[in-house]
């Protein structure tokens, strides 16, 4: 009887939201309103996201039973949002997900869609483990058309959409799918001992790779950092996110970061907020040149702040991890090429025999062509010699292969500055009680 309540309630009161380019001079201001519901922040920052919006601040409360947000935000070149068309359509998407299905946790893969199959794959991180996944997927007759790989703290997680090279169809026989996650699993595994390597078909229904990309490398437990022994690795560690936990009494955990701004960071902290079961009650962005800012007052969903060391620290290491998965780890390369059946498994080859390390990869194909984006290193995660870069541009193709930008060497840390400012005229808590800083 709650729950269909709560359903009426939500009828009677759809979601609101106004998009304004005059308040704000340099940015678009989006206000949502709706019934609170948990995991509607995610919902609604997800669709920001994949419209490519870029959100520059946001103030978020939701105390109560009334959710309201508002977002500034920008388009990939800095500028407002302008087009009626496009306006109409962020609108149209922002109230139709309103009402979401619960959150997937864990591989539970069903059955392939009729377009593609989708695999997801999780492993110890190594060099040329790319290359090898690419190489039996083009043996076994699978064709690449979408894949995103990220690699964080010896751990490589994927999400790929295969086709099978002669029909352009979906993969479905059993023993062929079979015979596909034996092989794979196979080149996962290599020679790890502390973990097992996993290919799942992803769940029914699931659109964003992103963020089955966080809930498989969260439930990976990619947040116990480990350090790989024997390699002599450049690392600025002042280019490491700074979070904060702070309890305010009984009543709210404040957790603050500051980090190095990059795109869809904010998903990426409500994503790990959500699968940890944390609710944000009231919350601020705010981004600068080269620097974001984020703090979050949340209660775990049975309504109590974080409560232990443990808690703390489980806090503290998965708020990195999510910071850190998609951080630009390395040189940037994009090919931009015409799309053929093997096309990955060259291309990975050649980064494999010139001892690059792929730390992370976005695959795209459209209309017969292909923009694949690389991030890579050498293989003890230093800056590639320009010469090896240029080797390799001749081997592919200048005009195939373009140089973008080396993001190793990151700007200065931040500077420290007192947290749980934000709301402090808001909540006049007679202590505030430091509870743990990580650096």
């Amino acid at each position: 009887m709650d729950e269909e309540y709560a359903k009426l309630i939500r009828r009677l009161n759809p979601p609101r939201v106004v998009i304004d380019n005059d308040a704000c001079e340099d940015a678009t201001v989006i206000q949502v309103d709706s019934v609170n519901k948990h995991g509607i922040l995610l919902k609604v920052v997800q669709v920001l996201t994949d419209m490519n919006l870029v959100i520059t601040k946001a103030y978020i409360s939701s105390d109560g039973d009334w959710f309201m947000d508002v977002f500034n935000v920008v388009d990939q070149d800095g500028k407002k949002i302008r087009d009626k068309e496009v306006m109409d359509y962020i609108q149209r998407r922002l109230e139709s997900n309103a009402s979401f299905a619960p959150s997937l946790r864990g591989s539970v893969g069903v059955m392939p869609s009729e377009e593609h199959t989708a695999i997801e794959l999780t492993g110890t991180d190594r060099p040329g483990l790319l290359s090898e996944v690419c190489a039996v997927l083009t043996d076994l007759h699978c064709n690449v058309v979408n894949a995103e790989i990220w690699t964080h703290n010896t751990r490589a997680a994927a999400v790929v959409h295969v086709t099978d090279d002669s029909t352009g169809c979906a993969i479905k026989d059993p023993k062929r799918l079979s015979t596909i996650r034996e092989l794979l699993c196979n080149v996962l595994k290599g020679n790890a001992v502390s973990k097992t390597a996993t290919m799942t078909l992803s769940p029914p229904g699931v659109t964003s790779r992103e963020r089955r990309l966080h809930q498989i490398m969260f439930a990976d437990r990619d947040y116990e950092r480990v350090e790989r022994a024997g390699l002599a690795r450049f690392e600025d560690k002042s280019s490491r996110p700074h979070v904060t936990v702070l309890n305010i009494e009984r009543d709210y955990t404040v957790v603050s970061m500051r980090s190095k701004d990059r795109p869809k960071l904010l998903f990426d902290i409500v994503c790990t907020l959500t699968d940890m079961e944390y609710v944000v009650f009231h919350g601020m962005v705010s981004t600068g040149r080269m620097e974001a800012y984020q703090e979050f007052y949340i209660r775990h969903v049975d309504g109590l702040p974080v409560s232990s060391d443990a808690e703390r620290e489980r806090v503290v290491q998965c708020l990195e991890a999510a910071i850190e998965r998609r951080a630009s780890e390395g040189l940037e390369l994009v090919l931009c090429t015409e799309d053929r059946v093997g096309l990955l498994s060259d291309i990975t080859r050649i980064f494999r025999e010139n001892s690059l390390c792929i730390k992370r990869a976005e695959i795209l194909t459209k209309g017969g062509k292909a923009k694949d984006t690389f991030y890579v290193t050498d293989v003890t995660g230093n800056p590639v010699d320009p010469k090896i870069i240029d080797s390799i541009c001749r081997q592919i193709g200048q005009t195939k292969l373009q140089v973008k930008r080396d993001s190793i060497l990151s700007p200065k840390p931040p500077q420290e500055t007192t947290m749980g400012y934000i709301f402090g005229n808001l909540f006049k808590a007679r202590t505030f009680k430091l509870i743990r800083s990580y650096s």
